[in-house]
Parts: C-alpha cells; structure tokens; sequence
C-alpha cells in the first residue's frame, strides 16, 4: 500500500508567541508538526504495519521544515519529500495545494492523509483541495478507519456526533483529534531517522511556475486572541440573577 502523509511546521500553540509587523516572530518561537498531522502520521503507520507497503511524508515550506519531516521519519516513516517554496513571496491554502497536486498527480497512491486543520492558518482546506485537483474521494474529519482491499470503512465526527461512510481507494482523508495517540519517536528511530531518505524539491522540479501558484488571498491582519477577562458569579434568588444578568449584557457586554 502506497500511504502518503501531508504535513505541516507550525509554532507551538503551547508556547509563547508574539506578533509584529503582522506577521508570528519566528526568534524564540518553538516549531512543532501540526498537532492534526502527527495522527495522520500515526494512523499511516498503523494502516503500513496492518497492510505493508510504505508510508512518505510529504511538506510544502522551507529549508527549516526538515526538522519536522525527520520527527515524523523517527515516528517510523518511510521517506520524507520537501516542496521547497522558497522561491514564492506569499503563499495561502491554493498555493499548497497547487504544489502538492505537482507533486501528486502522477504518484500512484492509495491513500493520503492529511491533518483536519492546521493550527495556525485553520483554513482546513488544503486536504479537500488536493483531493479535487487529484480527482479522488476525501472524507474530512475522520476518527476511525477500517481498510479492506479498495474499500475503507470510516467514522467521522459531525460536530459532536458520528457518522459512518464508506468509501473507495484510492482515497484522502483528514485527521480528527481522536483518531489516536501519536507516539512519541524513539531513541533508536531518532538514529535511524537521519538515514532515511529525505527528497528536497523546487518549482523547476515540479515543473511550475511561480505565477501559476501565487496565493489567491490576501491576509488584512493577524493578532492574538484578546486576554480572558475574569468571570462574574451572579448571587441571590434566580429571578434576581436574572435581573442582574440582563443588566450586565446590557450596560457592559452591550449585545443587547
């Protein structure tokens, strides 16, 4: 079974971040593979182990995202392919996925997986992209997935609730939170990681153009989220609470 993963070097959500010129300051930041991606990598290592074949995880971004590439070859791995966008100003969710149909359409995969959402840009749409540039099935959101011959069973999350489909191979799917518990690398894949191949691509590769992919959006301003404020814990009778409650959306939050 030919399994692909598409991942992506996002900073770490848990760390510090800060903000200038619009754009997240990339000194002191942590970079991390997006926390969605790293269950498409663990399932793609269990549907390998289940099924054989090989598993290559595939990145659009710079010289610097080798790092996550080999995290994700010390997970267990195959390969790791670099779309090296150097070369590109500005890039959005078209860009990426313009890329990676270069790269994919004349690949002969069973199945890609990608994670549902990226933790910084959480457009969610690179993976459906490239699945309707490449002209196969995807199903978005999966938590489980079952795999017999060319067929694949799946469960999904429907805001909160489940839904099962089934669907042909070959095939992309989106990582859920759920999905699994991605493993951490050990020592000795860490070892052998920096053994496993690892392919670096530029445009003139992939035979593009840097006009045929330039980003179709335009970002108009980036800023951290506001600070929570302290919560109010209303007292006395309900009717009271109710009174006081419609006096504050009135007077502070003004919503009505």
């Amino acid at each position: 079974m030919n399994i692909y993963v598409i991942l992506k070097r996002t900073f770490d959500t848990e760390e510090k971040i800060s903000i200038s010129n619009g754009k997240v300051q990339e000194e002191g930041a942590e970079f991390i593979i997006n926390p969605y991606d790293e269950y498409a990598v663990e399932e793609a290592l269990v549907l390998r182990d289940e099924h054989g074949g090989e598993v290559t995880v595939v990145t659009v971004g710079e010289e610097e995202a080798e790092k996550q590439l080999r995290t994700a070859l010390a997970m267990g791995a195959d390969k790791g392919v670099l779309i090296d966008r150097e070369e590109i100003d500005e890039s959005d969710p078209f860009t990426t996925a313009s890329l990676l149909y270069a790269f994919f359409k004349d690949k002969d995969a069973d199945i890609i997986l990608a994670g549902n959402v990226a933790v910084d840009g959480g457009s969610g749409q690179v993976g459906p992209r490239l699945a309707e540039l490449l002209g196969i099935g995807q199903v978005t959101t999966i938590t489980s997935i079952l795999v017999s011959g060319d067929k694949a069973t799946i469960v999904r999350d429907v805001e909160g609730d489940e839904e099962t489909v089934e669907a042909t191979l070959p095939l992309l799917v989106t990582a859920q939170q759920g999905l699994n518990d991605p493993r951490y690398p050990s020592l000795p894949g860490i070892m052998k990681a920096k053994k496993k191949p690892l392919e670096v691509l530029d445009l003139d590769d992939l035979d593009v153009d840097e006009d045929d992919v330039e980003a179709k959006t335009i970002v108009q301003e980036v800023y951290l989220p506001l600070e929570k404020q302290a919560g109010k814990k209303l007292e006395g009778e309900p009717s009271e609470q109710v009174k006081e409650l419609v006096s504050l959306l009135k007077s502070e939050a003004k919503v009505i």
